[in-house]
């Protein structure tokens, strides 16, 4: 087991943290009006899922 009051070097350092990256959330396009959504999650923008309207949105004049 190291000593934690030694040192580390940067390439250790460097693997220790090459977990730690946020990766970027998937995304698809709406079929219904082209925005990008989450995948199996309602369109933020037009409300339909797999084609049925389900959440009631406002229209904007």
């Amino acid at each position: 087991m190291p000593n934690p009051k030694k040192r580390q070097s940067r390439s250790r350092r460097g693997k220790r943290r090459s977990h730690d990256a946020l990766s970027v959330p998937p995304s698809s396009t709406c079929p219904r009006c082209g925005e990008f959504k989450r995948p199996h999650h309602v369109c933020p923008k037009c409300g339909f899922y797999r084609g049925r309207e389900v959440i009631k949105m406002e229209e904007e004049v």
